[in-house]
């Protein structure tokens, strides 16, 4: 990417991923010389807020670049917690930005520790980079082997983490064996291509690395691929090479995030082929059929349960309408880093449009029920404003068990499914009737359409018949995690 569109580029690509980090934002932009100079900006809050003109001026100099917004699962919201990550190491500085957690962080940390290394925040990201650091064992002094260092890396800690690491002119880009977290590639085009299928590799302008596909089209960037679970992939100004595939042990599946689908992905990323909105529209059409009801109308709670909304209207044959009025302003609750930061975005998130559904029996689908904290008020709201019954139905199973691979989900005790009221949860909550879709029926929804693009790969090509194996990790939803935790 040339040198006066990086930045931009790089902040534009943080605000299309600013609805999963809303508490710091950081870039690091390289010359790619040898030595390489890198420039680094850094700040709490939103990315509007974190990066302004003047900063990203100071970042202007650069041809490549890594950049992260923040949410935090490990370690607390301060700057020092901030990534991406720069250290210099024995062959000079490397910079890297991590998404996950690591599940046997404590014993690295340890083990880091005892090599003489001091850790300077209580960041996973900070303990993926000094590993990084770490010379292996047969590398020789003056030829640094970053493929074996990133191969050392992921022997040494199983999952969950996706990772982008830049060193002089080169980026990494790494997805644990298990895949799951997401990571996929973009490719930088003309504009006059952007929305066209006729776009070559011959106008390939540079290229780009996201957790999520959603960003790409504001930098004038078009999908390219997922990074594969295992796969360590090199970028550079020659392209982008897959150098190698670490595998899983034998026998154990792909772990993607089945929560991405349900929450956490903005609609319009695609995962493993398929786009998050018809995901969702299934997970409605097949709540639908487990959980029907006697109603007026189907709406939602506004907007990442609008998919699932749309789908249940489709497949009950209810009329779909709006009946609540979102604050376009307001951060999203889940991800905020407390209850009362929660509780209070819950206060000033909705108004009712009352006339779209006064007199009326309501079907309301979320998308998810974590702690409760959100839909309580906002059935209290609907009927003072005139809804005769609200009944919940929910795209997603209850949430049972906590997230150790970078959702914050922390204690089970937070769990509304894991309380005395979910006996009640109906009565809890202020509901008709509340109903929640099956674990089944949320797998079945997703893999529907991986099934589906796989059967068309083999008729095009019946000779190559498709042999990918798909797995999804539902340990917040059935406490079965991918990998042995370590405490």
């Amino acid at each position: 990417m040339q040198k006066s569109s990086l930045t931009t580029g790089l902040s534009c690509v943080l605000r299309g991923r600013g609805q999963l980090g809303q508490e710091s934002a950081g870039i690091v932009t390289s010359n790619g010389a040898s030595p390489p100079t890198y420039a680094v900006h850094k700040g709490m809050g939103l990315v509007s807020t974190a990066f302004s003109p003047e900063a990203l001026l100071k970042l202007r100099y650069g041809n490549l670049g890594i950049c992260h917004t923040r949410y935090s699962t490990t370690g607390i919201s301060e700057l020092q917690n901030c990534q991406p990550f720069v250290v210099d190491t024995l062959h000079g500085k490397i910079a890297v930005a991590h998404n996950g957690e690591l599940v046997n962080a404590h014993a690295l940390r340890k083990k880091v520790m005892r090599h003489g290394v001091g850790l300077s925040t209580s960041s996973d990201s900070e303990l993926i980079t000094q590993l990084l650091a770490f010379t292996p064992p047969l590398e020789e002094l003056d030829a640094p082997d970053w493929v074996a260092r990133i191969k050392n890396l992921m022997t040494e800690t199983p999952t969950s983490y996706s990772l982008l690491m830049m060193v002089k002119d080169v980026v990494y880009a790494v997805r644990d064996p298990y895949g799951n977290r997401p990571l996929c590639i973009g490719r930088v085009v003309p504009i006059s291509k952007l929305h066209t299928p006729g776009a070559g590799e011959e106008d390939t302008e540079g290229w780009v690395v996201s957790s999520e596909s959603c960003s790409f089209q504001s930098i004038g960037a078009k999908y390219y691929r997922e990074v594969l679970p295992g796969e360590i992939v090199q970028i550079s100004k020659h392209g982008v090479k897959s150098l190698s595939v670490v595998p899983r042990p034998e026998g154990d599946l792909p772990a993607f995030c089945i929560f991405e689908y349900v929450y956490f992905a903005r609609p319009d990323s695609i995962f493993e082929g398929q786009m998050v909105y018809t995901v969702r529209q299934r997970c409605g059409r097949r709540l639908a059929i487990e959980a029907p009801t006697d109603a007026d109308v189907v709406s939602t709670v506004p907007e990442s349960a609008t998919p699932a909304a749309l789908g249940y209207a489709q497949q009950s044959g209810l009329p779909y309408i709006e009946v609540l009025c979102k604050n376009r302003y307001v951060g999203r609750t889940f991800i905020q880093p407390n209850t009362r930061l929660r509780q209070l975005g819950v206060a000033k998130k909705f108004g009712a449009l009352t006339d779209n559904f006064a007199g009326k029996r309501v079907v309301l689908i979320d998308d998810s029920i974590v702690r409760g904290n959100t839909i309580s008020p906002i059935i209290k709201l609907l009927k003072e404003a005139g809804a005769t019954e609200v009944h919940i139905r929910v795209a997603s199973p209850p949430i049972r068990f906590p997230c150790y691979m970078g959702i914050n989900i922390p204690t089970k005790e937070e769990l509304i499914a894991n309380r005395p009221e979910f006996q009640d949860i109906a009565g809890y909550i202020g509901a008709a009737s509340v109903k929640y879709l099956t674990v089944e029926g949320l797998v079945s929804a997703v893999q529907e359409g991986i099934a589906s693009m796989q059967e068309k790969d083999d008729m095009i090509s019946s000779s190559n018949k498709s042999s990918k194996r798909v797995g999804h990790c539902t340990a917040c939803l059935t406490g079965k995690y991918p990998v042995e935790l370590e405490w």
